[in-house]
């Protein structure tokens, strides 16, 4: 016949925290480690995430700020056939080289993205920072705001599990330390059993 769980049986789950004749000062240590693992766990994921993803905002908003869209022109017909991708598919766009012009009024020239077979003269819209070299097209807002809420989640994440990490790693060591202290005492008690065994 099974017996189903009791009260007793949840009692067990906090022993080292209840008053116990075998209860030793390691269980003790380890249950404070066990609790503050937990503890600083939360608290370290808690604070990591919005600040992780409070400077990814920040630079990402630095990085809009600098871009600014530029007008060019292509200097050449573009590509017909777009790279293919890794994964063996052809992309939307392809590289040709344009020209536009920099705050300072000088031409420059540089290869940006373009509409396949697009004539040369065609005009395309390329991204520039203030001295006028090209840079990538800044994320979106929309786009910005979930690399930064991802970064937040994954560093949050990280610094929750480095924290347990540790916690565990010390438990471990703790374990050792008993087990080193069990061979210790059966060193000396183990030969006086055998005495009685054999006596």
């Amino acid at each position: 016949m099974t017996q189903t769980p009791s009260r007793n049986a949840a009692r067990v789950r906090w022993w080292r925290w209840r008053s116990n004749p075998l209860r030793r000062r390691s269980d003790r240590v380890e249950a404070w480690i066990v609790l503050l693992s937990w503890c600083l766990a939360v608290l370290c994921g808690a604070l990591a995430a919005p600040v992780a993803a409070g400077a990814v905002r920040d630079a990402l908003a630095a990085e809009r700020a600098q871009a600014r869209p530029v007008s060019a022109v292509l200097t050449e017909r573009a590509p017909r056939t777009p790279p293919a991708t890794s994964d063996g598919s052809g992309g939307d766009t392809v590289w040709a080289t344009v020209r536009w012009t920099a705050p300072d009024g000088t031409g420059r020239t540089g290869r940006a993205e373009a509409e396949p077979a697009a004539a040369a003269g065609t005009r395309v819209t390329v991204w520039t920072d203030r001295a006028g070299a090209l840079v990538e097209a800044p994320l979106s807002a929309t786009e910005a705001q979930f690399q930064a809420v991802g970064t937040g989640v994954l560093a949050g994440a990280g610094a929750a599990a480095a924290v347990w990490a540790c916690g565990r790693l010390a438990r471990r060591r703790l374990d050792r330390l008993r087990l080193e202290r069990w061979e210790a005492e059966w060193a000396r008690v183990g030969p006086q059993w055998r005495r009685r065994m054999t006596g």
